[in-house]
């Protein structure tokens, strides 16, 4: 407990305009890794815009980790098919975070992450200051793929008893 910085919270919102790996569409659903930790949302059938607007969590001991999202096809009686991967990292978010912005109004943008060859952001992405909490929304562009986007928002937890940032 005591090598814990603290929580991220990846609420994974949403597909756009994902692979087709099926006849007519596919069934999606997202791993996201970091380290030795995997998590995975449910599998949402016959879509290739999915909404899954599902919380996962992973514990942060070494915040230089990127953070890989992997998409998949579910298959019944074949391996799953890969329908791309992006990866992102925590770094700004973690420099905001230890600005300690406690009691900035609500919707305060605190600092912009610009999309470049080195990370897989679809659009700028804002850090933004919400009702007492850092938050970031991502749009990532899957690669190794013809088409797809995911969407996600970032949320920090602190840890009672945890090393701190």
């Amino acid at each position: 407990m005591e090598l814990l910085m603290g929580l991220l919270r990846i609420h994974v919102n949403r597909g756009v305009n994902l692979a087709i790996r099926d006849v007519v569409s596919s069934d999606p659903y997202v791993v996201i890794k970091m380290g030795k930790q995997k998590l995975k949302t449910r599998v949402v059938n016959k879509c290739v815009n999915p909404e899954w607007n599902e919380d996962l969590t992973l514990s942060i001991a070494d915040p230089t980790l990127p953070i890989h999202l992997l998409v998949y096809d579910k298959d019944t009686f074949s391996l799953d098919d890969k329908m791309g991967d992006a990866e992102f990292e925590i770094g700004p978010f973690i420099e905001a975070l230890k600005m300690r912005l406690a009691g900035l109004p609500s919707g305060t943008i605190i600092t912009k992450v610009h999309p470049s060859r080195q990370n897989c952001l679809a659009e700028e992405s804002r850090i933004l200051w919400t009702d007492g909490k850092l938050v970031q929304n991502l749009c990532l562009r899957l690669r190794n793929v013809e088409s797809g986007e995911i969407e996600l928002q970032l949320e920090w937890i602190d840890i009672p008893g945890s090393r701190g940032l």
